[in-house]
């Protein structure tokens, strides 16, 4: 996981919940806004297209469907970046081998 420098990041309880959920976690770079950059255009994307771009009929529902949105993000969505390509498409290992891709 890719953060900001910000306190929640760096505190025990953050750091033992990665450990749990064997996240690795990475940090931007200090002064270094190309980095940075990235993750916050992925929160924007995330806010305007998933949380607050349709109406759930609860938190709970919000929350269930974000595998589906994060999985559409990754897999199928165009990125301008990138040429118009998903995420996905800059991957050296095979797609087909979704326990590589879902490990």
């Amino acid at each position: 996981m890719l953060t900001d420098n910000g306190k929640p990041f760096h505190s025990a309880a953050f750091a033992s919940a990665c450990l749990e959920l064997g996240i690795c976690q990475k940090f931007t770079g200090a002064y270094r806004p190309q980095t940075n950059g990235n993750a916050e255009r992925f929160v924007q994307s995330a806010l305007r297209e998933r949380a607050y771009g349709h109406a759930y009929a609860s938190s709970d529902q919000r929350r269930n469907l974000l595998p589906a949105w994060n999985h559409f993000y990754n897999w199928h969505r165009s990125h301008h970046g990138i040429d118009l390509k998903p995420p996905v498409s800059r991957l050296s290992v095979p797609r087909k081998n979704l326990l590589t891709l879902y490990n």
